[in-house]
């Protein structure tokens, strides 16, 4: 399989401190507000945002039917980063706080890992680096489209 690009990440600056654009991000029951595929997440088990705890996100994109994803936080510190892993295992979202002069440079990340791989070859076959080139688009695309619109939402509220 020739493997197509499996990271991503780009980065804004946000007029507000790292401490509350963590508690935006770090808060998933919001993230449909700016996310264009993530329609909407909660808290497993009535879990918060501590490494360890796992929500689940609904997910909507024209192209695929609507699925939901359970996904577990694997870093947790305020004002620093937060990130999760899709399936525990098989892609990692992280978002990034630097202060800067202007606000904070949040930085989203997006990683297909090992195991997202292995199970993108099982499930998809020979179709498996259309797919995750697939997914790699819709990172590339979804992620500004994310960030602008936690900018909107922070520098507004």
């Amino acid at each position: 399989m020739e493997t197509p690009s499996l990271t991503y990440a780009q980065s804004i600056v946000i007029a507000r401190s790292p401490d509350d654009l963590y508690d935006m991000v770090s808060d998933v029951t919001r993230m449909g507000e700016w996310s264009p595929v993530c329609r909407a997440c909660w808290w497993d088990d009535g879990d918060g945002p501590r490494v360890g705890a796992w929500f689940t996100g609904h997910n909507e994109a024209p192209d695929r039917d609507p699925w939901d994803t359970r996904s577990q936080v694997v870093a947790a510190s305020r004002g620093e980063e937060f990130a999760f892993a899709v399936g525990g295992v098989w892609a990692r979202w992280g978002y990034t706080f630097t202060p800067v002069a202007e606000g904070t440079k949040v930085t989203e990340s997006w990683e297909v890992l090992p195991a997202g791989v292995t199970r993108f070859e099982e499930r998809f076959g020979g179709d498996a680096a259309a797919q995750l080139a697939n997914r790699f688009e819709a990172a590339r695309t979804g992620i500004p489209a994310t960030l602008a619109a936690l900018k909107r939402a922070a520098e507004s509220a």
